[in-house]
């Protein structure tokens, strides 16, 4: 499968129009409904197969964001062979109570795993909790960039991107 069929496929699946009011607040025409493609075992399979080579060097920690980077960094964990943490928007008041579950973050590099992303909000304010951990944070990588802001307010937070798929990727598959 080359990547535009990779483009064309989960565009196929998740590109919804309409109204839509997103994270950030903003109202957008055009959503990706990430649980279309995180749902079907097959193309997240490959997903996570193609994320894998941009993982940067010396990561240790793969940590997916709650909720939709939970499924994404479940199964690029399995193709990279490495430990998991599962971030929480918030420590739970009961059981272990922690942000981070799973893989211990503190002294690790640790690279944040995200669905989609748009201004980047979700992954600079995770990526803060996580460095308040002792975690060494320093990339994200996600299966969409919606092209809408999140490359540069992830920059400013000392965070560099590297997204599988962007809008005009997802744009140049649907011509």
């Amino acid at each position: 499968m080359t990547d535009t069929d990779l483009a064309r496929q989960v565009r196929d699946v998740s590109r919804l129009t309409g109204e839509f009011v997103l994270r950030s607040g903003r109202t957008a025409t055009e959503y990706f409904d990430k649980y279309q493609f995180e749902s079907d075992p097959e193309l997240l399979d490959r997903l996570a197969e193609r994320l894998a080579v941009l993982i940067p060097e010396g990561t240790e920690v793969l940590a997916g964001l709650e909720m939709g980077g939970i499924a994404v960094v479940t199964a690029l964990g399995r193709h990279a062979k490495l430990p998991c943490a599962f971030v929480r928007k918030q420590a739970k008041a009961y059981g272990t109570a922690r942000l981070a579950e799973g893989a211990e973050v503190a002294g690790r590099r640790v690279l944040v795993v995200e669905d989609v992303v748009t201004s980047g909000g979700q992954v600079v304010i995770s990526t803060e909790e996580l460095r308040r951990l002792g975690a060494h944070v320093d990339h994200a990588v996600c299966v969409i960039d919606r092209q809408e802001g999140g490359t540069e307010a992830l920059a400013k937070a000392g965070i560099m991107l590297r997204a599988l798929l962007t809008r005009a990727d997802l744009e140049a598959a649907a011509a």
